[in-house]
């Protein structure tokens, strides 16, 4: 992965050398910080020359600035002070990062007019550096120059220094911030790698790394499932040479007696559809398969290293959906963990059969507060949505309604779909308890409905990440195929409901 760059704070001062950005609020205004920097004026002439007026994530860049000694001085537009909150921080902080270019000693004055800083912004602003950093160039031994020739692991990461009222809160804050980030670029690593790289057994394997932050993981293998009487999720398995693997984490970060908040994801680690095959236009994006896998992952890695006061557990089915002469076939019927058979109708829908163990194994040992279950479950949900939102089904309407107020607070957006005994009816079979496929309408909706089954009573929601997980649009603060979508939502859910 690229260099990332490294954060520091610091009070308040006129940078020698280096880059320095300043942020100039709508209208052009800077603080008397910002206007420090630049004793000559020259971003005050530059701004009328560049129609700069300070447009939210707007810049205009001077280099060799008259009367200083630094090579370049870049004003990014922060617009409205009044409108600035958490996510519009962020989003500045990636601002910065797409214009730091090859500058390897960076200067950030976080100062402007009528601005009540809190360290706070600070915080919100190096994590948006980090998040929009990130690259995956992992395999990539040279990277791309005039000449074509220059080593991918020869540029320096940048040293970023966040000029600002409060250097101590800003540190303290960040502490918490980058903990989250490193979930987040986790959850894109595992998103990223190819499938050859990454198969179930290699993904329990990273898992593993987590133990370092106090993390309890237990690895379960085909035996262990199979005694356990997980049908439904190795019958997807089946086909391929990879060893099927349930991965369990444990954070301890709460009272011993509260129950824990579950989290299931979904770990296909590539998917050609079995049997009933995909179309080979695509299929290599297929190795995303796992993102609800990797958004789990990441979560518990965030919750971990910023201490969580909250008892977590995640569990995830990593399996690859492979076609050789052992694989399942369409009509096969399989008994799941709860005793449930089910006719697999279509080998594609194997995501739904991979969380029914999951999510019977989650609720049966350890009897949570709830349960969250992602997936990048169907397309359906991308036809009803798009990108920008993932979809939401949940048989209880607090937990439903506290997940939407987190995608609003960390713009990892959710909207609610229905679920109703109309469409449970769909799922019905004539051969078993239930078929694993519905009717062409409403796809996203059977496969809820299918879900729901197994998980009694309890408090769940099931959130189709399909279409941003991977391959969504690229935003301020992600430009990688691989978002890492869920880890920022789910930790504010923790952070604001379920904490101390």
């Amino acid at each position: 992965m690229t260099s990332r760059p490294t954060i520091s704070f610091a009070k308040f001062a006129t940078p020698k050398k280096g880059s320095v950005f300043v942020l100039a609020a709508d209208g052009g205004g800077l603080g008397e910080a910002a206007k420090a920097c630049d004793p000559a004026g020259a971003l005050a002439r530059a701004f009328p020359v560049a129609d700069f007026s300070g447009k939210f994530a707007s810049s205009v860049e001077v280099l060799a600035p008259e009367g200083t000694s630094v090579d370049r001085l870049v004003a990014i537009g922060a617009g409205k002070v009044s409108a600035l909150d958490d996510n519009a921080w962020l989003k500045l902080g990636g601002a910065v990062t797409a214009s730091l270019r090859k500058a390897t000693e960076v200067a950030v004055i976080l100062d402007l007019p009528e601005l009540q800083a809190d360290g706070r912004q600070a915080a919100s602003l190096a994590a948006g550096i980090l998040l929009r950093s990130y690259a995956f160039d992992k395999y990539k031994t040279r990277k791309d120059k005039d000449d074509g020739q220059s080593d991918a692991k020869a540029a320096k990461p940048a040293k970023v220094t966040i000029y600002c009222a409060d250097p101590a809160a800003a540190k303290k804050v960040f502490a918490g911030e980058e903990a989250v980030v490193d979930g987040v670029l986790l959850a894109r690593d595992l998103v990223n790698e190819p499938a050859n790289a990454l198969g179930p057994v290699d993904f329990a394997e990273r898992v593993k790394a987590l133990e370092a932050l106090g993390v309890e993981v237990e690895i379960l293998t085909e035996k262990e499932m199979k005694k356990l009487g997980m049908g439904s999720l190795l019958g997807v398995a089946q086909g391929s040479p990879r060893g099927a693997r349930l991965v369990v984490m444990r954070w301890n970060g709460g009272k011993a007696k509260d129950a824990p908040l579950a989290f299931i994801g979904k770990g296909v680690t590539f998917d050609t559809g079995g049997n009933s095959m995909k179309p080979a236009s695509g299929m290599e994006d297929m190795k995303g398969d796992m993102g609800g896998a990797a958004a789990v992952t990441g979560l518990i890695h965030a919750l971990a290293a910023r201490k969580a006061k909250a008892n977590v557990v995640g569990v995830i089915g990593l399996v690859e959906n492979a076609v050789d002469g052992h694989a399942q076939r369409p009509g096969d019927i399989v008994t799941s963990m709860s005793g449930q058979t089910i006719e697999v109708l279509n080998t594609d829908a194997e995501g739904r059969l991979v969380l029914a163990d999951a999510l019977w194994y989650a609720n049966d040992r350890f009897k949570p507060k709830f349960m969250v279950n992602l997936a990048t479950l169907t397309g359906a949900i991308m036809v009803a949505l798009g990108q920008h939102y993932a979809g939401l089904f949940s048989n209880n309407d607090e937990l439903a309604g506290r997940l939407f107020g987190a995608g609003q607070a960390s713009q990892e957006r959710l909207w609610r779909m229905p679920l109703g005994a109309e469409y449970d009816k769909l799922i019905d079979s004539k051969n078993a308890d239930m078929k694993n496929i519905g009717g062409r309408y409403g796809g996203a909706i059977i496969a809820a409905q299918f879900l729901q089954r197994f998980v009694k009573d309890t408090p769940w929601a099931h959130l189709d990440i399909a279409g941003t997980a991977m391959g969504a649009p690229s935003s301020e603060i992600n430009q990688s195929w691989g978002s890492g979508f869920g880890v920022r939502l789910l930790d504010r859910l923790v952070r604001d409901h379920y904490e101390g």
